[in-house]
């Protein structure tokens, strides 16, 4: 019985594909909050804690998947990053 080779971990694509993933969710998370403050400050905050909380699972899940765990990574980073920029925005 001969076992292969584990295969290398691919940093330039997967980096390069969080840096994308990164960048959009960023980009998403302060449009889509500056419109919502515009309406109503309280509801801007209720609907990013929402969306934040309700891409947790789905975040866990996929860190468990070889390639969706680099896109994982870059939205898990890109919340927190987005919600920052907003505030500072403000």
């Amino acid at each position: 019985m001969t076992r292969s080779a584990p295969s290398a971990t691919p940093w330039a694509t997967g980096l390069t594909l969080t840096a994308f993933a990164l960048a959009v969710t960023v980009v998403t998370v302060v449009a889509f909050g500056s419109v919502l403050v515009g309406i109503s400050p309280v509801l801007a905050f209720g609907v990013n804690l929402v969306a934040g909380a309700g891409a947790a699972p789905t975040l866990w899940v996929w860190s468990r998947i070889p390639l969706w765990r680099w896109v994982a990574v870059g939205v898990a980073a890109g919340i927190p990053l987005g919600w920052l920029i907003l505030l500072t925005s403000l």
